[in-house]
């Protein structure tokens, strides 16, 4: 593990879970380079997370996104060690979770790691302010002070006025804040999602989509988000993770993975995202000509083209790009008519830009029995 890791909220390194009898033995042998339907056929063994690393920094939203049976629900259990992996080692916030006692993991799930699940998990005979109070209940605190607590976490996921009903009163959405005001409300180093807005509403899923950006931009908390949503993924996401079979196909900002997908598998995942909608004008400006005029508009380069283009195209000269202090390129019509018009049309990664992670993987049957193997 680099050393950088010991900055980061979460470093995951070379980590594994592999279910059935002897898994342990699998690793670093020939069988670990078989295909997961092999693998089951030749041992009886499944490979649900295999030699995963990445870290996440801190105030970050990391998305780790696949279909079903990817693995990347069996993952963020791992990371607290609600299953236990068969290899590997996750520390967090500078603290080796693989190697923590049963009382160091009590500690952490009570008082440094949140979780939001798609199913709520509230109490039903409990009033939302008990729902949301009920962590710090269990760490001990008293009464007068975790209900104090609880009362704004409750006035900061929008639910003044509903401390004293039930459950059963409230919407999926409304539930699903008393969920994120009870993971607040032990002012937790991270929160994880475990697909938490699949089951709602597409109407009241986007309101709950907004409402994680808010509170990120408001609590700023480290947060890794569990997708198989990929507009999701997009909308939420510093950076996304994806996942197949097990393994890592690309890790990447947004504006990476659509722009510069690792292989065909993402390319598909991708090919009906507007790219307008999700890269910068970093990917497509050019460097001033030899003689441009260079006292046109200036624009950030990390703006969405989307946003850019009207500023753009009303623009008698070339759009100065700048990162910071620094011009770094210039936009002028034809880029982002390329792109708005075109969007079927390839783009090259910017120079310079950080290249996304990618892992040689091989394509599989679509229906995995990682959900039944851990137990979901």
């Amino acid at each position: 593990m680099t050393s950088s890791a010991h900055d980061a909220a979460l470093a995951v390194d070379s980590l594994w879970k592999i279910f059935g009898s002897g898994a342990d033995k699998i690793i670093g042998s020939p069988d670990a380079d078989l295909s997961r339907k092999d693998l089951q056929a030749k041992t009886g063994c499944v490979m649900a997370v295999k030699d995963v690393s990445f870290e996440v920094s801190p105030g970050e939203v990391f998305v780790v996104m696949g279909l079903s049976g990817s693995g990347k629900s069996t993952l963020i259990r791992l990371l607290t060690r609600l299953i236990e992996p068969t290899s590997g080692r996750v520390v967090m916030n500078g603290e080796e979770i693989t190697g923590a006692s049963d009382v160091e993991l009590r500690e952490l799930r009570r008082r440094h790691v949140s979780m939001v699940f798609q199913h709520f998990g509230l109490l039903p005979h409990r009033k939302v302010i008990d729902n949301v109070s009920y962590p710090l209940e269990v760490r001990g605190e008293d009464k007068a002070k975790r209900r104090a607590r609880a009362k704004e976490m409750v006035d900061l996921v929008g639910l003044t006025g509903y401390e004293d009903s039930y459950p059963d009163q409230l919407s999926g959405g409304m539930q699903q804040r008393v969920g994120l005001a009870r993971a607040l409300a032990v002012d937790p180093q991270v929160l994880m999602f475990d697909e938490p807005f699949s089951a709602l509403d597409p109407l009241i899923r986007r309101d709950m989509q907004n409402e994680v950006i808010r509170l990120h931009h408001e609590v700023g908390k480290t947060m890794i988000f569990i997708t198989h949503d990929l507009q999701e993924a997009l909308k939420l996401g510093d950076r996304i993770l994806i996942m197949r079979d097990g393994e890592i196909v690309q890790i990447g900002t947004p504006a990476q993975v659509v722009g510069a997908p690792a292989d065909d598998y993402v390319r598909d995942f991708v090919s009906e995202v507007p790219r307008s909608h999700v890269l910068t004008l970093r990917w497509v400006m050019r460097p001033p000509r030899p003689g441009e005029a260079l006292d046109g508009p200036a624009m950030p380069a990390d703006r969405i083209i989307r946003d850019a283009a009207r500023g753009v195209l009303d623009a008698d000269r070339p759009v100065r790009v700048f990162d910071g202090d620094e011009m770094v390129g210039v936009v002028d019509d034809e880029a982002i008519l390329r792109v708005v018009v075109a969007e079927d049309e390839p783009i090259e990664e910017p120079a310079g830009a950080d290249r996304p992670t990618t892992a040689d993987t091989h394509v599989s049957a679509r229906h995995d029995p990682v959900e039944q193997a851990a137990g979901r």
